[in-house]
């Protein structure tokens, strides 16, 4: 498994980003990195790490992290490279902020509008907004916007095309949108697209070709070799844009776009340049051979242009020397020796793409054992040598620890090494792991404790599936001391479920314990989720199992969603309840002529698992309404007319195409029902008109529904009543006076009789005719014949009228009367207060108030204090006695009788101080003490 190419937009640098790589080998391979060509040193890097042979980023940066990444596979056979991927990251910056000029246009010119892209990395798209968002140019033949350099083409400008334009630019991987300065106007006559364009092999190949002119110029296309266009060929936005999909050899060459009015025409030529990526097409094979044999190795791969071609061993550059000859996709090694064992590669590359080919060459020699000082092991029957030189010890004590030595010979020489034999207490494994079972999210820790013997390092290892465990990964730790390497298991996922292996590492011997842990989690979707039969209120789904997770599917629950739905719901099967060995279901209580999408999801003891994939959108069939609308009403209108209401029918409980209403009426006392359809599935009220309807005049009214496949029910009967006509008569005997600066109290005589219906009065209020903001309404109802007008200003003439009203409007008004507000209290507060304390008298003086001209009088005037320490409170009881003995004064001390607490007052008043509140009211307006 090779990386592939990472595009991460920028506001996702906080999150981790993987490359990944996967090879096979024996022994299991190792893995290296390199950024840019430089190998990366994991060991001084935290950002980055290894999981298996996938390299992993995190806490991303924009400028070191960018570049071209490789990953090279290595054992003891050799090494190989994977393909390159690139790790990108997506931006767009802002528009530059700066105003850009306008330029006059005449009516029937041409116009480019420039965008002016501002610097990004990624795909984008472009939209034009007219004026203000959210309106967008609608492209037409006359406006074309091209994907390519966001400029906005207007052949033939009119008066509505006057105003501002902004030019959006959006990233489609950072769904970031940013929008211009609006933009000046630059004209520009030609007609134009690239002379040259180089399209891939099986990609999709957009041409744009957009005139300016009036009349509004028509496009045309044709291929300079006159061949007509296959069918696979679209055109799109009034021929503006032609469009190859499955780009293939056959459709390069020239194209021409014609750009024509009844004033002349314009062509444009350009041509598609054919290009692929490399592709094997003839590669090498894993080779065996022996010393002094020949190498010959050929890899071929086609592409446009022709690739070269380059080898590798072991990740390094093969060139031409001595025995090896490199040339084009051949290579060939002569006599080869025991040092052209490895991993070699094929590389083949042209601009568009490189690609990598594997194989090993092993290389056999056949060696012979000499085996000397045999008489030293001739006396014992524990000894013994195998033909292929191997020397086995039987019943090993600590008098046969030594060094030995083993000697090999061939033809090509001698060799020999020496090895020591230690004797030592054997190890045991004295508590290993023991197989489990445990929930998806739970952790927990395999023991594995051992005794040796104290002059051995013991190194202890865990294998999962066959695979050891490394050290980088967050899910495992190794806890413990010398004599004990228990594995703790972090937050357990399903993926960890399988064999566990604790490996014991002596110096003279190796040991291990098994376990199986089992992971029980919730089931895995359900999959190829398929509606098999449809009725108008039914759907059969059957569904094909996921896995289980350990725990065994007890049931499965299925929900839908419609347009009409707000996400999932629940809904209603036969069976009820689904066990988990049950795949089929039929759901029931569904409405007809609607689109449905089901999902299917698992349960077992764990709990409920992810949803299946989303079924194909499925309509029930069609069917006679079931639903009558809701709320039917009426009433009111203008007169001769029947006015009648009704809550629509929801969509979703339509049943079918060609939804409509039945209205039926008929007058209080009349048998015959009148009947009105409408085809308006929205509609939602029908006015019947007629001069000979008299006013609000009762008639019993139903609405029922019907579609393309019959009648539906109707609503329950109500009575409504036709429009009325607007009260004839005029209330007697109006009157007002004014009870305040901002307030007049309006009476009036209720209308003793009148034929129409009276659902109240209204009151009309003004200043004068000069003053139409100044009107004012106030409506009160039927039984009542008086009310107070608020809100007024002071000292002002005000003109009233009374009239009757009812649904129809108002009657006649009565000749308005006038009324003055009262002069609004003075304004100044009294000024210049003092006051004075001798013995237990408190004496204050103010400065009388005079009122202005615009002022009510002054009558009187109130004294308002509050004391918290308590011989002061005291003393100010004293002075309120004082005060109502010799003046016509009331004194309140927190709203109760002054007797009440004066008692309470010196005998309780204790620290901490309270506060009470006194106000003492006078009614002479010249008192000043």
């Amino acid at each position: 498994m090779e990386p592939g190419d990472l595009f991460i937009p920028v506001e996702s640098i906080e999150e981790e980003a993987t490359l990944t790589c996967d090879a096979k080998g024996t022994p299991p391979p190792q893995y290296r990195w390199s950024l840019n060509g430089t190998l990366i040193n994991l060991g001084l890097d935290r950002r980055r790490r290894l999981s298996g042979g996938n390299l992993i980023i995190s806490s991303l940066d924009r400028h070191q992290d960018v570049g071209m990444y490789q990953c090279m596979a290595y054992n003891t056979v050799g090494a190989i490279l994977s393909r390159r991927a690139s790790l990108q990251f997506a931006y767009l910056d802002h528009f530059k902020v700066h105003t850009r000029s306008a330029v006059s246009v005449r009516e029937g010119q041409g116009v480019v509008l420039l965008c002016g892209t501002p610097t990004s990395s990624g795909d984008l798209t472009y939209a034009w907004v007219f004026n203000e968002y959210p309106y967008f140019v609608q492209q037409d033949n006359r406006r074309f916007v091209s994907q390519q350099t966001g400029n906005l083409y207007i052949a033939k400008v009119e008066p509505s095309d006057v105003g501002n334009y902004t030019c959006v630019v959006m990233n489609s991987i950072t769904k970031g949108k940013v929008h211009s300065s609006p933009t000046s106007l630059i004209l520009r006559t030609d007609v134009n697209f690239p002379d040259n364009v180089p399209a891939a092999k099986g990609s999709t190949v957009t041409l744009e070709c957009f005139a300016l002119g009036n009349p509004v110029p028509e496009i045309t296309w044709k291929r300079a070799n006159g061949v007509p266009f296959p069918s696979k060929v679209k055109m799109k936005y009034s021929n503006a844009v032609l469009e190859i999909p499955s780009f293939q050899q056959d459709d390069t060459g020239g194209y021409e776009c014609v750009a024509e009015n009844k004033m002349g025409k314009n062509t444009a030529a350009g041509r598609l340049a054919f290009y692929a990526k490399p592709q094997w097409i003839q590669t090498m094979k894993d080779t065996a051979l022996a010393i002094e044999e020949r190498l010959h190795w050929e890899c071929r791969a086609n592409g446009r242009p022709r690739p070269s071609y380059t080898w590798l061993k072991n990740g390094q550059q093969l060139l031409s020397e001595d025995r090896i000859h490199v040339e084009d996709g051949v290579l060939s090694v002569s006599v080869l020796t025991l040092s052209d064992a490895g991993m070699y590669q094929c590389v083949a590359e042209n601009k568009h793409g490189i690609i990598y080919f594997a194989a090993e060459l092993m290389i056999s020699v056949i060696i012979g054992w000499i085996v000397k000082l045999l008489s030293l092991f001739a006396h014992s029957c524990r000894i013994t040598l195998s033909p292929d030189g191997t020397l086995r010890l039987a019943n090993v004590s600590k008098s046969d620890a030594g060094s030995y030595t083993c000697f090999a010979r061939n033809r090509f020489g001698m060799s020999s090494t020496t090895g020591r034999l230690l004797v030592t207490d054997p190890t045991r494994i004295i508590q290993g792991p023991v197989n489990m079972e445990i929930i998806v999210g739970e952790s927990i820790v395999l023991p594995c404790q051992v005794a040796s013997d104290p002059v051995l390092d013991v190194s202890f290892s865990w294998a999962f599936n066959g695979q050891l465990i490394a050290k980088g990964d967050g899910h495992f730790e190794l806890v413990g001391g010398r004599t004990a390497g228990d594995l703790m298991i972090r937050n357990i996922q399903l993926y960890h479920a399988g064999k566990y292996i604790c490996v014991v590492d002596t110096d003279v011997e190796s040991l291990s314990a098994v376990a199986v842990l089992i992971v029980k989690g919730p089931p895995s979707p359900p999959d190829s989720v398929t509606v098999e039969e449809v009725t108008d209120s039914t759907a059969q789904l059957t569904w094909s199992p996921g896995r289980d997770n350990g725990s065994p599917i007890t049931n499965y629950l299925i929900q839908t969603r419609t347009p009409f739905t707000v996400g999932w719901q629940r809904v209603n099967t036969v069976p009820e309840i689904i066990d988990g060995n049950t795949l089929t279901a039929t759901v029931v209580d569904l409405n007809a002529w609607v689109e449905y999408e089901f999902r299917v999801l698992a349960k077992n003891s764990v709990g409920v698992g992810e949803p299946s994939p989303v079924s194909v959108k499925t309509r029930t069939e069609d069917a006679v309404p079931d639903a009558a609308p809701g709320d039917v009403g009426g009433g009111g209108g203008s007169r001769s007319e029947l006015v009648i209401t009704w809550e629509p029918v929801p969509e979703e409980l339509q049943n079918g195409e060609s939804f409509g209403y039945i209205i039926a009426f008929r007058a209080f006392g009349e048998v015959t029902w009148t009947h009105v359809a409408t085809s308006a599935p929205g509609a939602s009220r029908y006015v019947y008109r007629n001069d000979s309807i008299a006013p609000f005049s009762p008639f019993h009214v139903k609405v029922g529904t019907y579609n393309s496949k019959g009648q539906g029910p109707f609503s329950p009967v109500v009575t409504i009543y036709s429009a009325e006509i607007e009260p004839s008569g005029m209330p007697a005997g109006v009157w007002a006076r004014s009870v305040s600066a901002s307030e007049i109290e309006v009476n009036w005589q209720a209308l003793s009789f009148t034929p129409e219906r009276v659902l109240g009065y209204e009151v009309v209020y003004w200043e004068d005719d000069t003053k139409p903001e100044t009107l004012g309404k106030v409506r009160v109802p039927w039984n009542q014949t008086s009310v107070t007008v608020s809100g007024l200003a002071g000292n002002t003439q005000y003109f009233l009228t009374v009239s009757a009203f009812n649904t129809a409007g108002t009657g006649p008004f009565l000749p308005a009367i006038n009324v003055t507000t009262k002069k609004p209290p003075p304004a100044q507060p009294p000024l210049n207060v003092e006051w004075t304390l001798i013995g237990s008298q408190l004496s204050l003086y103010w400065e009388p108030v005079v009122a202005m001209e615009s002022e009510s009088e002054v009558t009187g005037y109130q004294v308002s204090f509050s004391l918290c320490v308590c011989f002061r409170v005291a003393c100010l009881f004293l002075l309120c006695i004082r005060l109502s003995e010799s003046m016509d004064l009331t004194c309140v001390v927190a709203h109760s009788e002054l007797s009440d607490w004066q008692e309470y007052i010196f005998t309780m008043c204790q620290p901490p101080c309270f506060s009470l509140p006194f106000s003492c009211h006078t009614g002479d307006r010249d008192t000043k003490r």
